[in-house]
């Protein structure tokens, strides 16, 4: 699978690159990156329309300057770049996530082997890196936990590494379900079945844990599959949005029967935890 990397060209930078991030993930922008003119946007090719991003609110401001470039990155240019650039990650003090290139470690709770490829969630995201210090307060003992969009699957693994019982990842990238499945095997995990595919291909179980880091618009079209498959007294963990998205994640998630806890952030991005009544 191919993907587009849009180089945006920003005058001034800040505030314009955090607005121009958010108004790119509404329209299907999965990872982005600092560069020295602006950021570095990346979506898959078959996602991308030029036309769109041209027409966001931002580009027609006076107050402004920006500009576009954009190629077309084959799969194999990923690698390279994700070892070229990936370094180990610690969270909390508690989780540290490497590659097989790296270090080992031993003062750590959790240590967790991620094979970096052009899969979304090694925790350098700040929703990622959210997600498991949520995890990391979690009991995950014995619970059974859905890991929804699980990128690299470092969620799902770090959920069996706490105890957890029974797990589900799903992710609807091939290349993601492909990744997380050697990630699995990497760290030896016996508890988690992965599957390619989306919300409608949930497993109709009862879960005790439900992780969903994707983006604001698949969640608010997905939150009410989520709430069928969630006991009372379940927890819900969003993230993949922008604080002044937390307004509408709430309103939606009230709709389907759960409610509000709390929110964290990392550079304006969340991650809102709820609870089903």
């Amino acid at each position: 699978m191919a993907y587009i990397e849009l180089q945006c060209n920003l005058f001034p930078q800040e505030p314009t690159a955090d607005i121009i991030t958010a108004q790119l993930a509404e329209i299907g922008f999965e990872s982005f990156a600092e560069s020295d003119s602006g950021i570095l946007a990346y979506i898959k090719e078959e996602d991308f329309d030029f036309e769109k991003v041209k027409t966001l609110d931002i580009v027609s401001s006076d107050l402004f300057e920006i500009s576009f470039e954009y190629s077309k990155l084959e799969d194999r240019n990923w690698n390279a770049v994700w070892e070229s650039n990936y370094d180990p990650v610690t969270i909390a003090d508690k989780c540290y996530i490497r590659a097989p290139f790296h270090p080992e470690r031993n003062d750590v709770d959790y240590q967790i082997l991620i094979e970096p490829q052009m899969s979304f969630g090694t925790a350098h995201h700040e929703t990622t890196a959210l997600m498991i210090e949520y995890l990391l307060d979690a009991d995950c003992s014995g619970k059974v936990v859905m890991d929804m969009g699980c990128g690299t699957g470092v969620l799902a693994v770090l959920a069996e590494l706490k105890g957890a019982a029974d797990i589900v990842a799903i992710d609807n990238d091939v290349w993601a379900y492909r990744n997380t499945v050697e990630n699995v095997k990497k760290n030896s995990c016996e508890k988690i079945v992965v599957i390619h595919g989306d919300a409608t291909n949930i497993p109709e179980k009862s879960y005790d844990i439900f992780i969903a880091n994707i983006n604001k618009n698949i969640l608010l079209n997905d939150i009410a599959d989520y709430s069928k498959v969630i006991h009372s007294g379940g927890t819900l963990f969003l993230s993949g949005f922008y604080k002044h998205d937390i307004v509408d994640i709430r309103k939606e998630a009230d709709r389907c029967g759960f409610d509000y806890v709390e929110f964290r952030n990392k550079n304006d991005w969340v991650a809102v935890s709820f609870i089903k009544r």
